[in-house]
């Protein structure tokens, strides 16, 4: 993430040579790729992330990353772990088949090649390099993610929330150090802490409605130092997940009300009350437009084949930066997926007479790249001569 300069550098260099404007160095790394139609019409922005992951790729594939770098002091591979290479090949490959049929549709096609994604901070560093005041705002904009639990080439579109919103927060439980063996004589930041763990737990449990998903997960837990001192400070790490606005709010603002208030009923000082810091690393849900998914939905099942258009919702609260685009201002857009694994392998794994599919970010994530692909390529082309009609 915000290293992508040779990736940036190959994708201009392929869209120059198809005939599309380009520009670069957009939030760093970020590349705008701009082609006129004959005809005036609408404005369309396809986005494709474009960051690799500080993983060392453990198959026995041809295209197989040899790439090294240096990451947090250490040396390590990088791979397109997630399958970002396939969102960045089908990109390319979409501005290709554009070119070739510019008598069928009209208006403008943006093309976005956006970095830092695995960060989910590319997205909002785009818009702050004032990305529509420059180049013009989107009447739709519309992305995709190659899934390795689909099997390859079917399309899978859902409306609501795709992506659930993902907020990372720290909170800084501050204490009155002392001797373990003296407790009274301070205030013990762990203990507090935990309460605060344990009453996090019912924001969803008791302030969201039962038909609302939300999640507040504690990943991290760092305190003290020796077994019988107490500490001045702990510290936890969170993640908070969501898939509207509204619940975002009340989870945010439960757990400092509840961080805040333990602190008060635990007797410290309000200047050292329990800290709740929000990291730049969040960002809001995905959510698709209803009326456009289901118009979509037709062109695709018209023009791919009903069998090849599912509507999986998603199991977990994974998290994109792709709001950043559509949200202030909000723009008609949706997000699918396209399916990377040969169905027979899928098959075998859930029958467990073949090995599990590797995960996103696993350093065996694998895809099949021709169906992947030719399928990104081909439903971009399919909707974008829906929403771009020639005159």
């Amino acid at each position: 993430s915000n290293r992508e300069f040779k990736t940036a550098e190959k994708i201009a260099k392929h869209l120059t040579d198809i005939g599309l404007q380009v520009e670069t160095n957009i939030a760093k790394t970020g590349v705008i790729a701009i082609l006129e139609g004959d005809q005036p019409g609408k404005v369309i922005a396809i986005r494709a992330d474009i960051d690799g992951l500080p993983v060392t790729e453990r198959n026995d594939l041809d295209f197989k990353s040899e790439v090294k770098t240096t990451f947090l002091n250490t040396e390590t591979g990088v791979m397109h772990a997630c399958g970002h290479d396939v969102h960045i090949t089908s990109l390319i490959g979409t501005a290709k088949q554009m070119v070739d049929r510019k008598d069928q549709w009209s208006g403008t096609l943006m093309l976005i090649g956006q970095p830092a994604e695995e960060r989910v901070i590319g997205a909002r560093a785009m818009m702050a390099d004032n990305l529509w005041q420059r180049f013009g705002k989107p009447d739709y904009a519309l992305a995709f993610h190659v899934s390795s639990i689909l099997p390859s080439g079917v399309i899978n579109v859902v409306e609501g929330a795709p992506f659930a919103g993902a907020d990372t927060v720290d909170i800084y439980v501050r204490g009155i150090g002392a001797h373990g063996a003296s407790p009274h004589a301070g205030k013990d930041p762990i203990v507090l802490a935990s309460q605060i763990v344990m009453a996090l737990q019912t924001l969803v449990s008791r302030e969201l409605s039962p038909r609302q998903p939300g999640v507040v997960t504690v990943g991290a837990f760092h305190s003290g130092t020796k077994h019988n001192i107490i500490s001045e400070l702990a510290h936890l790490q969170l993640t908070v997940r969501n898939t509207n606005l509204k619940t975002r709010d009340i989870l945010l603002k439960g757990i400092k009300r509840i961080a805040e208030n333990l602190g008060r009923a635990a007797g410290l000082p309000e200047d050292k009350l329990p800290q709740v810091v929000y990291s730049e690393e969040s960002t809001p849900p995905t959510v698709n437009n209803a009326a456009m998914v289901r118009r979509l939905k037709q062109v695709w099942q018209s023009g791919m084949g009903e069998d090849r258009v599912t509507a999986f919702e998603a199991e977990g609260m994974g998290a994109e930066d792709f709001p950043f685009f559509t949200t202030d201002p909000e723009i008609t857009s949706v997000y699918f997926s396209v399916g990377g694994t040969d169905a027979d392998y899928i098959t075998a794994a859930k029958n467990g007479t073949g090995p599990a599919v590797p995960s996103h970010h696993s350093p065996i994530f694998k895809i099949e790249p021709q169906p992947a692909v030719t399928a990104g390529i081909e439903a971009t082309v399919l909707a974008l001569l829906e929403l771009m009609p020639s005159e």
